[in-house]
């Protein structure tokens, strides 16, 4: 695939006002978060319990966040311009979806667990949150995007870290889906996120 982009010559565009070694760096291929985002979606609707509401928020802000960064990376390859969506409308979108999902997430929840902030550490202690989950809620996602966004950097090497950081939510969302897991570690039960 990397063969096949550099041969398109879909790559990155490097801003004259950087470092000079950064200019080597022009033409690496862009896009690869296309592919991410493809295997995340087929196999979501593939293998995924599409009537948990979890799956399609998860879907849902994949999709939109994959979109934002489709509009960015099209402007920098198809337009040739090394800025990309300007950051100030990159970051509107990113805040329009994830306090919808926010939102969504803090009407829609059944029980109290799902808007308790679990302290670690402390056994007893899952202070409620009330509206305050809309704003933890919407930094977890904004704050989690950007950060994978800024560790890519010029050599297209967000996959690592996102692999590390996918891998530890989905054992968070496994441990506390699980009954018998939850119990043991103490931690709240919330049902359907594993």
């Amino acid at each position: 695939m990397i063969r096949y982009l550099q041969r398109m010559q879909i790559g990155q565009t490097v801003r004259d006002d950087g470092p000079q070694s950064h200019l080597s760096k022009s033409g690496t291929p862009t896009m690869g978060g296309l592919l991410i985002l493809a295997a995340i979606v087929v196999s979501g609707l593939l293998w995924a319990d599409l009537t948990n509401r979890y799956v399609l928020v998860t879907l849902t802000v994949v999709v939109a966040y994959g979109i934002i960064g489709f509009v960015d990376d099209y402007r920098k390859v198809i337009r040739k311009d090394s800025k990309g969506l300007i950051a100030r409308w990159k970051y509107f979108w990113q805040s329009v979806v994830a306090l919808g999902v926010a939102f969504y997430l803090y009407s829609s929840a059944t029980i109290s667990a799902e808007t308790s902030l679990l302290v670690p550490f402390f056994k007893e202690v899952f202070p409620q949150l009330g509206a305050f989950f809309i704003i933890i809620t919407y930094f977890a996602i904004v704050g989690t995007s950007n950060a994978v966004n800024l560790t890519d950097g010029l050599d297209g090497l967000a996959i690592v870290p996102t692999i590390l950081v996918a891998g530890a939510f989905a054992i968070f969302a496994y441990v506390t889906g699980n009954a018998n897991f939850a119990e043991y570690l103490n931690i709240p039960h919330i049902p359907l996120t594993s």
